[in-house]
């Protein structure tokens, strides 16, 4: 049993606003099944001058993952029993079908749908009805990867389970939320605002920053079951309390969801059933967080200390980080420096799937861009980099290797000589993707270029592009429509004979190697 050094903590917490300068924000931490600290801090609306409390309903966003997979153990029983219900979300898809489990575990190898809404021409601040997501994820014809293999995010495996769950049942989701979990955990306060434009208690969620100042953020999106639970700080505690209390119970819903995960091939994962796995301080923790425009979440969850963390803000800042930084405190863990990172680690490099990865280096810690949010490196070795989630990085001749285990990937970069000039017009005109049926046009003007996109969600803005090599792009979204924008899109040029543009490929981690053609 460890014991919580409460001087620590507070401290920890008093540096909070601070730390996650903002608008608002409330955090939290369990030990033993009880609340320790409690913290609410700022404004749940700067404008009416309307405080944020413990009391607060916030949107917990993909937190609400875990609450869909309880359900569905809890009102189904075994996923295995509807898997040939999937196909019927699918009825293009070409390649293997994921079953329930990889819905659960993010191994079903599908985009991401609010990444592709992007390309299928969506404004980020339009509204995206229920009845719109379901047309989108059925024109999918092709995946990331074989279901089980690997890891990859995608918020389209959680809005088929929920569609999955209330076509068995017969039931709204948020009756079953409220009758497998919220009701035993005593969240008194928990509901579904599956309509991001009506948030519950009126919380404004803000964009910006202390140099630009904080703006209420404009969201207008449905989502179910991938997300869109509101819960209060209070809620949140009392959930984290039934978890302690069910903790040595094996048919209880969370430790049934908090397993060890695997992949097809018997290795370990670092998701499964909503959760992510996570090591902090040497001990295991399960949790998640969240992202909506203007609103960032956390919670962390060990069953072997028994302590928990809750982090909420309505701007958006490194919620993950002060949740873990909570843990830190409360076990009294000192945070060892790295050692300084030689010169030679900057570069960028494009992997097989056509994305783009570059490392940029500090001090003491390297910055590699690849997924949706960068991973943090530091010197394991005077060739490589590592990260504490397992990310490897290690020079190999000219390119780079990049490991990842919690995608149970491997893969050898090509080393991508930078350039800032590029001549777009050899590129200019019009694409279309069958694989999204839509299009894509590219425009030269005055020498930068930009794209916009169509598709079944209109015809979206201008977006612009930035030569990153020889026939290799960058493409910035300023955001999705669920949250930030997926990372910047890579863009990779295929000639054919005679050096003629014949189409290119398309891609961000959460969306990968979509194919266009010249028309």
């Amino acid at each position: 049993m460890t014991d919580v050094h409460m001087d620590a903590l507070e401290m920890a917490l008093d540096a909070l606003p601070k730390r996650l300068s903002g608008p608002g924000g409330v955090a939290g931490v369990v030990k033993d099944g009880k609340v320790v600290a409690a913290r609410a801090w700022g404004f749940a609306d700067v404008e009416r001058g309307r405080e944020l409390t413990a009391a607060t309903r916030l949107p917990i966003c993909s937190i609400s993952k875990q609450f869909t997979c309880q359900v569905l153990l809890g009102a189904l029983g075994d996923p295995a029993r509807f898997d040939d219900r999937v196909a019927a979300y699918l009825p293009r898809y070409r390649d293997a079908l994921p079953t329930v489990r990889n819905l659960c575990d993010m191994q079903s190898g599908l985009r991401d749908y609010w990444a592709l809404t992007v390309l299928q021409g969506a404004m980020a601040e339009q509204e995206f009805r229920r009845e719109d997501a379901l047309p989108l994820i059925a024109r999918m014809k092709t995946g990331h990867f074989a279901p089980g293999t690997q890891y990859s995010y995608s918020n389209c495996n959680f809005r088929i389970l929920s569609e999955i769950i209330e076509a068995e049942t017969g039931r709204a989701l948020d009756e079953l939320y409220r009758q497998h979990v919220w009701g035993p955990a005593g969240m008194e306060g928990a509901v579904l605002t599956a309509d991001t434009r009506h948030p519950a208690d009126n919380v404004v969620a803000y964009e910006g920053n202390d140099a630009a100042g904080y703006f209420p953020a404009d969201n207008g999106i449905y989502w179910i079951g991938d997300a869109g639970i509101s819960a209060s700080l209070n809620d949140m505690l009392a959930y984290e309390c039934w978890i302690d209390a069910t903790r040595d119970d094996e048919q209880s819903l969370y430790r049934r969801i908090s397993g060890k995960p695997v992949f097809a091939d018997g290795r370990p994962a670092a998701y499964g059933y909503g959760l992510a796995h996570h090591q902090i301080a040497g001990l295991d923790f399960t949790g998640h967080g969240g992202a909506l425009r203007g609103i960032r979440a956390q919670r962390l969850h060990s069953r072997q200390a028994r302590l928990s963390a809750v982090v909420i803000c309505n701007h958006e800042p490194d919620t993950f980080g002060a949740a873990s930084g909570l843990i830190e405190a409360a076990l009294g863990h000192g945070v060892a420096v790295p050692p300084p990172i030689p010169d030679g680690w900057d570069g960028q490099w494009l992997a097989p799937n056509g994305l783009l990865a570059r490392i940029t280096a500090g001090r003491d810690a390297a910055q590699l861009s690849y997924a949706t949010s960068p991973d943090r490196l530091t010197l394991a070795a005077p060739d490589r980099l590592a990260s504490a989630g397992g990310v490897m990085a290690a020079r190999s001749g000219a390119g780079l290797r990049m490991e990842r285990p919690g995608d149970n990937s491997v893969a050898d970069l090509t080393h991508l000589p930078e350039t800032d000039r590029a001549d777009g017009a050899t590129i200019a005109g019009r694409y279309t993707s069958d694989e999204l049926e839509a299009e894509m046009e590219i425009d030269w003007r005055g020498g930068a270029a930009y794209a916009r996109f169509t598709g079944m969600l209109g015809s979206g803005r201008w977006e612009r592009m930035a030569p990153a090599g020889p026939d290799v792009w960058t493409l910035a979204t300023r955001r999705s429509m669920d949250a930030p924008a997926p990372g910047d899109w890579t863009l990779v040029v295929k000639r054919g004979a005679g050096g003629a543009v014949a189409g290119v490929t398309l891609g961000c981690w959460l969306a990968r190697q979509i194919g266009y053609r010249r028309m």
